[in-house]
């Protein structure tokens, strides 16, 4: 029995947040490698790029909420996602016209673009605080919880109860169908071998026929729903707060480095890798132990690693780690 509540304990607090805080990081490092394999720059834009297309489906569901159109169980925010994604790939692609084009065509050296995203990093940040403002914003509605803690208690009889929110389902099975929708259209469409194809060499792809304008706005069109939809899930699961965007630009940076750099199924093993490492080495150990410690020997102290605060620095050193000792990352990427 107390190996039974030592395990729902570790579900309850590792398993479940980290699978959903992991589908989060991987699409959100999808994009980044969209970008890095096909437009060849590092966008150091990409959180606040989540963190728009989020603030536009924001601002959508609270108009839907007014209207008194909802989902019922579910977040009525995924009903706003579609408009989300539109104003957020309007957004980018203004912005390539108007700032990266320029550099594209003067054949800019990558680091140079790296700065530019940088600037773009900083404008987009403030139009969304001006937007929104800098605090908290909740826009969850519907069922909080697939599964309580108390009805699994009723349900099992054990002292250890089990929660499973809503949005963590949601995020899970999003994730795996944009996905699976993703790497359909990458590999079966035409469009998709193009991207490919311009991805590996592009000379050979300009020499095929193939027009980079039209690559290039697929790919951010692409980037804008990948963002999108894991800014949303994220600001669903948690709460949105523009700056919490800005700092999640490492980790998931480092999932992107750590899956292999340019790889889209590098990029999802890598959000799940930092994303377990990092709930893993915050999580006060105390509560699982003391079911499987022998009677007597429970530990007194949390058995913390490292403390809630420290979070992103696990994924900093991650990434340290394995720039150094494995620099096309676990899935042979490009490397950095």
């Amino acid at each position: 029995m107390d190996l039974l509540n030592a395990l729902v304990a570790l579900a309850n607090f590792v398993l479940i947040p980290a699978t959903a805080y992991g589908a989060q990081l991987a699409l959100g490092a999808l994009g980044v490698t969209l970008i890095y394999g096909i437009l060849r720059f590092s966008n150091f834009a990409h959180g606040d790029t989540m963190a728009f297309g989020a603030m536009i489906t924001i601002l959508a569901t609270w108009g839907l909420q007014a209207l008194g159109i909802s989902l019922g169980p579910l977040p009525t925010a995924l009903l706003a996602l579609p408009v989300g994604i539109f104003g957020c790939a309007l957004l980018l692609l203004l912005t390539d016209r108007t700032v990266y084009r320029f550099y594209r065509t003067q054949k800019a050296a990558p680091v140079i673009l790296v700065i530019v995203s940088t600037g773009v990093m900083f404008v987009m940040n403030g139009l969304v605080r001006f937007v929104i403002g800098p605090d908290d914003q909740r826009f969850a509605d519907g069922e909080r919880f697939i599964i309580g803690a108390r009805e699994f208690r009723e349900m099992t009889g054990l002292e250890e109860g089990l929660a499973l929110k809503t949005t963590q389902g949601i995020t899970v099975v999003t994730a795996v169908i944009v996905v699976a929708a993703l790497f359909w259209f990458l590999n079966k469409t035409r469009t998709g071998k193009s991207m490919r194809a311009f991805s590996d060499n592009e000379d050979l792809a300009l020499l095929s026929g193939i027009d980079p304008e039209k690559v290039v706005a697929i790919t951010w069109i692409l980037v804008a729903a990948l963002a999108t939809i894991a800014g949303t899930l994220y600001g669903l699961d948690k709460s949105f707060k523009p700056f919490t965007y800005f700092q999640l630009l490492l980790p998931v940076f480092a999932s992107a480095i750590v899956g292999g750099l340019g790889s889209p199924l590098g990029a999802i093993a890598g959000g799940f890798v930092i994303a377990y490492s990092e709930v893993a080495v915050t999580y006060a150990w105390k509560k699982v132990l003391s079911y499987l410690a022998p009677a007597g020997w429970e530990p007194d102290g949390l058995v913390q690693l490292l403390g809630t605060d420290y979070k992103f620095a696990v994924s900093f050193v991650i990434l340290i780690i394995v720039l150094l000792f494995r620099p096309t990352g676990l899935f042979k990427g490009k490397a950095v």
